[in-house]
C-alpha cells in the first residue's frame, strides 16, 4: 500500500526537522540553549488561567461554531484600537493562526491555482499550500537588502491567470521585517489591478520597535474587500498552547461561505476560548512592556551579531526574530555539526536553518533564523557559543576542502 502523493510531497517543519540531532545532543549531556522555536519566555495573563479555573459547567459542550459571541466581541473591540473596522460577525474564531490561514487558503483557492508570498516565509506556509495542492510563487527578498520587497516589476510577472491571493505575513517571520507604508500600498495596488485576495497575516502585530507606527492592510479602505486577516493570541500574550486565533474579512462573499468551513470542524475548543476572553482584556501595559523587552533583546542580539566576522544581517523592526547569512557553505550542515560536534562547558546553542522557510529551492543555505526569546544573559552566552562554534567551523571547512 501507499500513501497519498500529497503526504508524500510535503515537506517537514523546517524548525523541527533538527529535532532526532537535538534530542541525541541532550541524550549525550549537552545543555540546548534553545533559539530555534518562537515560543516565548514571557509570562502568559494571570487572567487566561484565572478564568479556566472558574469555568465550572456540569457539561462541557459544544460551542458556536463561529467563536464564542463574547470573544468575538471581544476581538472586534481590540481591532478598532488599530484602526481596523471589523464587526464581531466578520470575525470567526480558529484554531490557532493555523486554522484561520487554512481557512483562507480553502476558501480562496482551488487546487493547482497560486499565490503570491514574499520569501522567506513562515515555513508552514509550505506544508499548508502543499496539503491542498496550490503552488506558492515566491517574491524573493535578500539578506543584503534588509528583506525588503523587491519593486513592483519583479513581482507583475508572477502574476497569471491562476494567481488567487497574495500571503503575506506582517511583521515577517523569520526576518523581522515591518513594511512600510511604499510597500503595502504598492502590494494594495497590484491586488486591486489584478483582482486578488490578501491574505495578511499578523500575528506578531504588537511587536514593532523604534517607535514604527504600524500599519494593517486592513486598514487601507480601498482594498477593504480584498482582505482577509489571520491572527492569533500564540504570540501576542505568550500563550501558544491556548491554540485560538481568528480569520476577519469584511468581503460578505468570503465571511458567508467560510462559515462552511468553521461549520464542518464544529467549534474551536470552549474552554481556551474562555481563557481567551480575559487575554483580551489585559491591559495595554502589559503589552507596553513586553514590546518594550523584546526590542532590548533585539538590540542584544544584533549587536553582538553585527560584531561577528562574516556575519550579514539587518537589524529588524519588528516580530522576535533575527535574520542572518552565516560565513558557511551550508547553515543546516553547520547547525548538525554543531550538535554533534561542538560544546563548550557542556553547552550549545542551537537556531533554526532557513532554507525551508524559502520556496525557491536551493536559496537560503547560508542563513539561520535566530529567535530571541529568552531572557538578556542567556541570548549573550547564546551569541558567545555561536561566534566560537563559527570560528572552530572555519577550520573544520577549511581542513575537510583540503581532503
Amino acid at each position: 500500500m501507499k500513501l497519498s502523493k500529497r503526504i508524500y510531497d510535503m515537506p517537514f517543519s523546517g524548525t523541527r526537522k533538527l529535532t532526532p540531532y537535538i534530542n541525541k545532543a541532550k541524550e549525550n549531556g549537552k545543555k540546548i540553549i534553545a533559539m530555534y522555536v518562537g515560543q516565548p519566555d514571557i509570562k502568559t495573563p494571570k487572567g487566561f488561567f484565572e478564568a479556566i479555573k472558574k469555568f465550572e459547567p456540569e457539561v462541557l459542550a459544544y460551542g458556536e461554531n463561529y467563536g464564542n459571541p463574547e470573544l468575538r466581541k471581544a476581538m472586534s473591540d481590540y481591532y478598532k484600537g488599530y484602526d481596523i473596522d471589523f464587526e464581531p460577525s466578520e470575525i470567526f474564531v480558529t484554531v490557532a493562526g493555523s486554522e484561520a490561514l487554512l481557512f483562507a487558503l480553502l476558501a480562496t483557492c482551488d487546487p493547482g491555482d497560486n499565490i503570491l508570498s514574499v520569501e522567506p516565509l513562515y515555513t508552514d506556509y509550505n506544508l499548508m499550500t502543499k496539503e491542498i495542492n496550490v503552488n506558492i510563487k515566491a517574491i524573493t527578498t535578500k539578506a543584503e537588502e534588509g528583506y525588503h520587497l523587491p519593486s513592483r516589476d519583479k513581482i507583475d510577472p508572477l502574476i497569471d491567470d491562476r494567481t488567487k491571493a497574495i500571503l503575506l505575513n506582517h511583521p515577517n517571520n523569520p526576518t523581522g521585517v515591518v513594511y512600510t507604508d511604499e510597500e503595502l500600498e504598492m502590494l494594495a495596488d497590484i491586488a486591486l489591478e489584478n483582482d486578488l485576495f490578501i491574505i495578511s497575516d499578523e500575528v506578531y502585530r504588537e511587536f514593532v520597535y523604534d517607535g514604527l507606527p504600524y500599519k494593517s492592510l486592513a486598514s487601507i479602505d480601498r482594498i477593504k474587500d480584498n482582505v482577509i486577516i489571520v491572527d492569533s493570541v500564540s504570540k501576542r500574550y505568550s500563550a501558544c498552547g491556548a491554540r485560538i486565533g481568528n480569520i476577519a474579512s469584511k468581503n460578505k462573499d468570503f465571511t458567508a461561505n467560510v462559515t462552511k468551513l468553521c461549520q464542518s470542524r464544529i467549534c474551536a475548543p470552549t474552554l481556551d476560548q474562555v481563557g481567551a476572553i480575559e487575554l483580551y482584556k489585559t491591559p495595554s501595559s502589559y503589552l507596553r512592556e513586553v514590546n518594550k523587552e523584546y526590542q532590548h533583546r533585539r538590540d542584544v542580539v544584533f549587536d553582538l551579531l553585527e560584531k561577528m566576522e562574516g556575519v550579514i544581517c539587518h537589524k529588524p523592526e519588528g516580530a522576535f526574530y533575527i535574520s542572518a547569512k552565516l560565513p558557511v557553505d551550508n547553515a543546516e550542515n553547520f547547525l548538525i555539526w554543531m550538535l554533534e560536534n561542538f560544546e563548550d562547558n557542556g553547552e550549545v546553542v542551537m537556531v533554526s536553518p532557513i532554507q525551508d522557510f524559502y520556496s525557491t529551492k536551493g536559496l537560503g543555505t547560508k542563513e539561520v533564523r535566530i529567535a530571541y526569546v529568552l531572557e538578556e544573559d542567556k541570548l549573550v552566552r547564546a551569541m558567545e557559543l555561536l561566534e566560537k562554534a563559527l570560528h572552530e567551523y572555519s577550520n573544520y571547512e577549511a581542513i575537510h576542502s583540503k581532503n
